[in-house]
């Protein structure tokens, strides 16, 4: 980060924790209520999507009108976004919609600020623990505005191991993650927010997705790097990114501990995407 920039970095940061807990109250109200549709690509999407993601974007944009801005479900879809000026922004207003649809908690609000096309910082609020979590690599990990520690460098693989996974899967991607089912602990919470990001407080050690959009998991990848966590895309690197459309591609990746992920990558080596 350029030192020009910290000023106007922190000043977001503060703004995006803001806009976010403005939608809380409208987040929780809506749970389980609101009524639901199924998009082209089989995902699911609510009112509370659209009305969230319109908030927070013009609550931000009121206050950095340079910036750019983007959303799953604010962008058209014939329309992309060039992510020409420093600061960036991506929103996924619910993920973890069916969950939410459901009326099952396990569902968040996920806000990403880029410089550069990277993500430096990131604000999620977690339904099912009600609270903020948020952080970047300049800033540590955060919950309800506290740092919290925890060696990730120091947990080993053990039949304690806990993994987050993304069904779906395919045949194929069965076969290859075999030996990671047979010996370790397997979550899938519907939300790919909150999986990765979890890896930052230790609550799961690793993630595989090979479903996941760059949304899911912009506002995780800033915290749990913040963490002192590793995270790696399967194909060339993601970010930074130039420019965003809501048909971009999956982007798979894994994600955890240290040892987590060269054991991944081991496993995964020859596993075609």
């Amino acid at each position: 980060m350029r030192k020009n920039h910290e000023k106007e970095l922190r000043h977001r940061i503060n703004a995006g924790r803001v806009a976010v807990e403005a939608q809380v109250s409208f987040f929780k109200d809506q749970l389980g209520r609101v009524a639901s549709e199924w998009k082209e690509d089989n995902s699911r999407v609510t009112f509370a999507d659209f009305a969230i993601s319109e908030k927070v974007i013009a609550t931000l944009r009121a206050d950095f009108p340079k910036d750019v801005f983007c959303s799953e479900e604010a962008n058209p879809e014939d329309e992309e976004v060039a992510l020409d000026q420093p600061f960036a922004w991506i929103l996924d207003p619910i993920d973890g919609t069916n969950n939410f649809a459901m009326g099952y908690p396990v569902c968040c609000i996920a806000l990403a600020l880029l410089f550069e096309g990277t993500p430096v910082y990131g604000i999620i609020y977690d339904m099912s623990r009600d609270l903020i979590m948020e952080g970047g690599p300049e800033f540590g990990y955060l919950e309800k505005k506290r740092k919290v520690r925890i060696d990730l460098c120091s947990k080993t693989l053990d039949h304690k191991t806990t993994i987050g996974l993304h069904f779906p899967l395919t045949a194929a991607q069965l076969g290859y993650l075999q030996p990671l089912l047979k010996t370790h602990r397997v979550r899938c919470l519907g939300s790919s927010a909150l999986s990765t990001s979890y890896i930052a407080n230790g609550l799961l050690d690793g993630v595989i997705d090979y479903r996941v959009k760059i949304w899911d998991i912009a506002a995780a990848y800033a915290i749990i790097m913040g963490a002192g966590a590793r995270f790696q895309f399967f194909d060339s690197a993601i970010f930074p990114l130039t420019s965003f459309h809501v048909r971009m591609p999956a982007t798979p990746f894994f994600a955890g501990t240290p040892y987590f992920c060269d054991y991944a990558q081991e496993l995964l080596k020859a596993n075609p995407v």
